[in-house]
């Protein structure tokens, strides 16, 4: 460590980690106006702040399957944190906020976006915050992952993408907020992906259901449907799909 600088601290860390499964991988760098936020934050410079989400980058599992590095001086402590997160999707996720909420001085609710005056009272709303902080944060992850892409079409249009789970909210409470578990999809194609007239394969090509395929023919079909068959996918820029979870997909949810 250089003279004068000072070790960053876990909740530095895990601020810093939150932040990198925001942004898109082409965003990492001292000039980006959230960089520049998080550092006054903690109290540091942007050029600290970017570096430190590139050695989170060399940590990446996703990344490093695609051969691209980050920094290659990361320490013992990002390592550590890395892995406290990457393995802790259930909970570091929500941690993360909450620690967040605190240095930005603001309740977890206005921190995002929630309108109190409809939360119910006690223990529920406790847990409907919880539900919606980590909504807030799996889509956030989602669209910066995939450069607010849809997989299927190339939609850039935020408005009109959804974070779709590959295995389902209700079937896997561990990866519920595991970005490896998401893909950035329109409406359309993500309802046809939860009842299985899609599926990705774990080589990232897009199948067409023969519930689909073997109806009758419509222009409809063609245009929204057909023309995707065996395509590849619009890959994200970090966090691909878990091809675990794609095989769950493919195998069980899939109608073939």
């Amino acid at each position: 460590m250089k003279k004068g600088q000072k070790l960053w601290t876990r909740d530095e860390l895990i601020l810093a980690i939150n932040l990198y499964c925001k942004l898109p991988f082409g965003r990492l760098h001292r000039t980006n106006p959230q960089v520049i936020h998080l550092a006054k934050l903690i109290g540091r410079t942007p050029n600290s702040v970017a570096y430190k989400l590139v050695n989170f980058a060399s940590l990446d599992p996703s990344l490093q399957a695609r051969g691209i590095k980050g920094a290659s001086n990361s320490s013992k402590l990002d390592k550590i944190i890395w892995d406290e997160f990457y393995n802790n999707w259930k909970e570091l996720p929500f941690e993360s906020e909450k620690l967040l909420s605190k240095f930005e001085n603001k309740s977890i609710e206005e921190l995002n976006h929630i309108d109190i005056k409809s939360l119910p009272k006690g223990k529920e709303r406790e847990r409907v915050v919880k539900i919606r902080v980590n909504q807030s944060f799996f889509r956030s992850s989602i669209l910066a992952s995939y450069n607010s892409t849809c997989c299927i079409t190339g939609i850039t249009q935020s408005e009109l993408l959804v974070a779709g789970h590959i295995k389902p909210w209700s079937q896997d409470e561990e990866n519920r907020l595991n970005p490896r578990n998401g893909i950035a999809i329109n409406a359309l194609h993500d309802k046809a992906f939860e009842n299985g007239l899609i599926t990705i394969t774990p080589d990232y090509k897009i199948k067409i259901s023969n519930v689909l395929l073997k109806s009758k023919k419509s222009d409809s079909l063609e245009k929204y449907f057909f023309q995707y068959e065996n395509k590849d996918i619009f890959l994200p820029s970090k966090f691909l799909p878990d091809i675990e979870f794609l095989k769950y997909h493919n195998e069980n949810r899939f109608q073939s």
